[in-house]
């Protein structure tokens, strides 16, 4: 397996900054470095600032979008014979303007391109109502583009977009919708909206609940979204919400991308709240074109908000190579470049890749024991089968995944994940499984699988599985976790389960052990386990329940 790895201390690529500002941060939204202190110095061509210019961008339907517009100075390299400079289309993140991305803007006129960032319609003081990366939202990145290359010396042999969050996932769509543009930058986007809303057929209530909150006092709610976040929220015509989600997802049109050739640049956090990882790795693995995906620790766009105080920032850094290399022909060695990076939980460590189906090179299943004798089951080693352990539905055992923005952050910062007292955790609401200290340390890597027998008196439910580093106190880090619903069922008769968690790459020290929680509610979703119903796991012979780990 071709692999490049590199060694770092335990908070290398972690921010030093203070809570107020990163909670400031969080609340403004995302905005991208104005570039890493640490690069290569750019040498001085001119003394002259980039022109900046504030535009009203009419679309077809009559919308007209706010934008900023920054044009290099004369003299600038990076023009062609004809004077033309490549153009970067930046779309505002979720609840944001086309102030977000200032700092940006003139950098990257400053480098020689004409960057054009907009106020997307519904939001602010642009028009019309919020489209969520709908049709109405598609069409306006065409417009735009044809407005900047109408109105500004762009070059239209070399577009690109770079975008976070909601910016991210329109830069997708872009790519998916508009031939010209040849190189994209997708930061904490998304490319299966559906996954990230109804993921494991459960609903991420707080994931939105968290994007309405931002929408309400920044933006116009569309009948339509409001629809079906009402739906959402109501568990009602799911069908028609994951239909409306589907739409709006780059992975719906990956064949598109592919035919129209775009340079793809992913980058997410670990622990984004809002879009999972594991979207993104399937969406990856789709791709022909020229790609790369880099994954850190974090939360949701709380990778590239650094910029605010001007620091070093390696998502928005790594971002502009891909725009050099692609738009320029130029980009510091970035076709040398493996194309995935990970930045590994909780030793910092960097690891590069060919590919995401390299990062894993063997998998380890582990059987689940009978948890009913002292509490806690073993993980691993001969495990014995026709054991049933029941469990209160609906009831809140303590492990959870965290709390949206907050937990991943902390995380990012100062590496600490949502933390339980494994031995303290209620029996009468989970499953606790633990394996036997490790010999070595292990090198998880991809998206761990929980496979299981359940049985419930109530036709429909959730459970949700949670991964732990467990050190010799007891006390768990989580390392991943994934929700999992089911309907339909007769009540009391099993049926096979299988939970895919989310995707993580995690060193686990050697003397800690892993631990495998298992219950029916968490707060982060909208579960469907009636409360005080019951819920049993279980395994047997012809079909023994198993955790299955993707090792390096």
């Amino acid at each position: 397996m071709a692999r490049s790895r590199r060694t770092t201390g335990r908070h290398h690529g972690r921010r030093k900054v203070t809570t107020a500002v990163l909670v400031t941060a969080l609340a403004l939204g995302g905005v991208l470095a104005t570039g890493p202190a640490s690069a290569a110095p750019r040498p001085a061509v001119t003394t002259v600032a980039p022109s900046f210019r504030l535009a009203d961008i009419p679309m077809k339907d009559g919308t007209v979008l706010k934008a900023d517009v920054f044009t290099p100075a004369p003299g600038t390299p990076g023009a062609d014979r004809k004077g033309r400079y490549p153009l970067v289309v930046q779309p505002a993140s979720w609840g944001q303007n086309d102030l977000e991305y200032i700092a940006q803007g003139k950098q990257l006129a400053a480098d020689g391109y004409i960057a054009v960032t907009y106020t997307v319609r519904g939001f602010w003081r642009s028009g019309g109502e919020v489209d969520v990366a709908g049709r109405k939202d598609v069409a306006d990145v065409s417009a735009v583009i044809d407005w900047a290359l109408a109105h500004t010396p762009a070059d239209r042999q070399r577009i690109g977009m770079v975008g976070l969050s909601l910016g991210g996932g329109l830069t997708l769509m872009g790519a998916a919708f508009d031939p010209r543009i040849k190189a994209v930058a997708a930061m904490s986007g998304w490319a299966d909206l559906a996954d990230s809303l109804y993921s494991g057929r459960t609903r991420h209530l707080q994931a939105a609940a968290l994007l309405a909150a931002v929408q309400a006092p920044t933006g116009r709610r569309s009948p339509e979204f409001a629809r079906i976040l009402a739906d959402l929220f109501a568990d009602r015509d799911l069908p028609k919400v994951v239909a409306w989600a589907h739409t709006r997802s780059p992975a719906a049109y990956v064949d598109r991308i592919n035919a129209h050739g775009t340079a793809v640049f992913l980058a997410n956090a670990w622990g984004d709240s809002i879009f999972n990882p594991s979207q993104m790795t399937a969406f990856y693995q789709r791709l022909t074109v020229p790609k790369r995906l880099e994954l850190r620790p974090g939360d949701h766009a709380t990778q590239e908000l650094t910029s605010l105080l001007g620091l070093d920032n390696a998502t928005w850094a790594s971002a502009r190579k891909w725009l050099d290399h692609h738009l320029k022909g130029t980009g510091g060695g970035e076709g040398r470049r493996q194309p995935v990076e990970l930045e590994v939980r909780p030793t910092g460590t960097h690891e590069s890749y060919p590919d995401w189906r390299a990062v894993s090179s063997r998998t380890e299943r582990l059987r689940l024991g009978d948890p009913n004798r002292l509490g806690t089951g073993a993980l691993g080693g001969a495990a014995a089968t026709g054991w049933r352990k029941p469990v209160v539905g609906g009831t809140d055992s303590g492990a959870n995944g965290g709390v949206p923005e907050l937990s991943g952050l902390l995380d990012q910062t100062v590496g600490l994940p949502p933390t339980v007292l494994v031995p303290l955790l209620p029996r009468r609401s989970a499953a606790v499984w633990q394996s036997a200290p490790t010999a070595a340390a292990q090198h998880l890597r991809g998206a761990a699988r929980l496979h299981t027998q359940v049985t419930a008196s109530a036709a429909r439910g959730t459970v949700i599985a949670y991964l732990y580093d467990v050190n010799a106190l007891g006390v768990g880090k989580l390392i991943s976790h994934g929700p999992q619903s089911w309907s339909g069922k007769q009540p009391g008769r099993a049926f096979p389960l299988d939970v895919s968690l989310f995707a993580a790459a995690y060193d686990l020290p050697a003397g800690h052990r892993l631990a495998l929680v298992v219950d029916t509610k968490d707060p982060l979703y909208g579960g469907s386990t009636p409360r005080g119903s019951g819920v049993a796991f279980g395994s047997t012979s012809a079909d023994p329940s198993a955790l299955v780990l993707p090792l390096r």
